[in-house]
């Protein structure tokens, strides 16, 4: 973990403190004294159920793209992940790099069609999410009294979200569109990287024409349609569902739909790229909007801090004692933070 992640991981936990300290910290221990540890239970089995189904989905894609490996084996490779998402600003690309190298270096597939198979992952937990966002949006502007700004702010997300979705689809279904693409990247090659440019070009003309590849095959299985879809959906159900139940813990029953608005506004403040998985703006915007529907501040506060200890807090420290399995050098290999390292993965893998 490099200095600068530890820095921002530390001013997001400082945000979370303040926040806790204006709600009153006395009354949220008092609150998490009377919570009911059987349903914590349940919400954290939940969780495990759903890093299961992210597992499954990402096999059912990868079995499309003839990438054969059990569950038993994408499992961690799924949490490490899952960690690297949360301990990395999103805006360094996070952990779906990482999880299609550890796939690509341990079952020895080419790169590009892992990645292809995360990148489908991920598109496919889109889908939802868009649909659950423009519910969101309606919903938040009948229930919750707020800025146009935030308003306007969340309609932009949703649709750079959609765009992104849009040009990666068409990328891999249009050869010229993605001809366009090859080009673009290559032209950024040459502009700041002149040593052995040729030899990368070629590289990454085969990446792009096995990503295009595998995408297309992807996309077009009819699998993806009837059982990869509705586990997205099926994930976001259990994701609703989890909060439901922590909630439950502290004697509050909150309505699944306010929980999934909050979730979905929680979720875009997550895409923040300053923010490590978004902490301190998500814990402080679920306390905020579960204040406003009527949950008091202190159990609001309770409630998040649990959810956040199972949602995001587990994750990433079952997937960091998971990463040296894998090697520490992961990390440096996805990132290419210098030239040094990008002249060293062109010569080791070409």
């Amino acid at each position: 973990m490099d200095k600068k992640t530890v820095f921002f991981l530390g001013l997001s936990i400082a945000i979370l403190l303040i926040m806790l300290y204006f709600v009153g910290i006395d009354k949220v221990i008092a609150a998490l004294k009377i919570a009911k540890l059987e349903f914590i239970t349940i919400a954290i089995a939940m969780q495990v159920f759903t890093y299961y189904l992210y597992t499954l989905r990402w096999k059912v894609l990868n079995d499309v793209a003839d990438i054969h490996v059990g569950i038993k084996k994408l499992l961690p490779m799924v949490l490490v992940g899952l960690a690297v998402n949360n301990i990395t600003p999103s805006g360094r690309g996070g952990g779906e790099p990482v999880r299609a190298y550890i796939l690509s270096r341990e079952e020895d597939y080419p790169m590009e069609e892992t990645f292809a198979t995360v990148v489908a992952d991920r598109a496919l937990d889109t889908f939802p999410f868009v649909v659950l966002a423009v519910l969101t949006i309606i919903g938040m502007t009948l229930t919750f009294d707020f800025d146009l700004w935030l308003l306007v702010l969340m309609v932009v997300a949703v649709v750079v979200i959609v765009i992104v979705l849009a040009l990666i689809i068409y990328m891999s279904v249009n050869p010229g569109f993605g001809a366009r693409v090859d080009g673009w990247i290559i032209g950024l090659v040459r502009r700041f990287y002149k040593k052995n440019s040729e030899e990368l070009e070629e590289k990454i003309h085969g990446v792009i024409s096995g990503f295009q590849d595998t995408m297309k095959m992807v996309i077009s299985n009819r699998n993806v349609l009837y059982y990869a879809l509705p586990l997205s959906f099926v994930i976001w159900v259990f994701e609703i569902l989890r909060v439901y139940f922590v909630f439950l813990a502290f004697g509050a029953s909150v309505s699944p739909v306010v929980i999934g608005e909050v979730f979905i506004l929680a979720s875009l403040a997550g895409m923040i790229p300053l923010l490590p998985g978004g902490l301190g703006a998500v814990d402080g915007i679920m306390i905020i909007f579960y204040s406003a529907a009527g949950i008091t501040a202190s159990i609001s506060a309770a409630a998040t801090v649990i959810e956040r200890l199972i949602s995001f807090w587990m994750a990433t420290i079952i997937g960091m004692v998971i990463l040296p399995y894998y090697g520490s050098s992961v990390l440096d290999k996805i990132s290419f933070g210098s030239s040094k390292e990008l002249d060293e993965s062109v010569d080791e893998e070409g």
